[in-house]
């Protein structure tokens, strides 16, 4: 099931799915980077996040973190917990995102993925979302997939 996060049962899973799976691709961030670490619940609360989950009450196993920025959906993060991967959990959450965007009158959304993160990159080329350049301070590519109107 998809449901919004709740940061009292959810907020320690998504911190540890965040050190042991998105951290170790950054280029940017390293896992015992505390100020990163605590400014995540701030960067939670400054948009919105979507968890996908066994049931309504259970663990986090994956999430996605977005924000609508002027006419831009800007998805921020995503990671689902390799034991749940492969399952359709992250075309469902950018499914619930895209729709939050276009609600929202959205025309385009945009991320950036690392450039060792592959499958994350194939994933996003097979939901329309185009390479438009790499940026080669950050190591990462970034996407856009225009969004259509409700």
């Amino acid at each position: 099931m998809i449901r919004l996060y709740d940061p009292r049962y959810d907020q320690a899973e998504l911190l540890r799915l965040i050190r042991t799976e998105l951290i170790p691709l950054s280029h940017t961030v390293h896992q015992h980077d505390a100020q990163t670490i605590r400014e995540l619940p701030k960067r939670f609360r400054r948009g919105v996040t979507y968890v996908a989950a066994l049931s309504k009450k259970s663990a986090p196993v994956s999430f996605l973190h977005f924000e609508v920025m002027g006419e831009v959906l800007y998805l921020d993060m995503m990671v689902t917990h390799p034991a749940h991967r492969n399952r359709g959990w992250g075309k469902k959450l950018m499914a619930y995102s895209e729709a939050y965007g276009q609600a929202s009158h959205c025309k385009v959304a945009r991320l950036f993925v690392d450039e060792v993160n592959g499958k994350a990159h194939q994933l996003y080329n097979k939901l329309g979302y185009q390479t438009v350049r790499y940026v080669p301070e950050l190591r990462c590519y970034e996407l856009l997939k225009p969004l259509a109107p409700l």
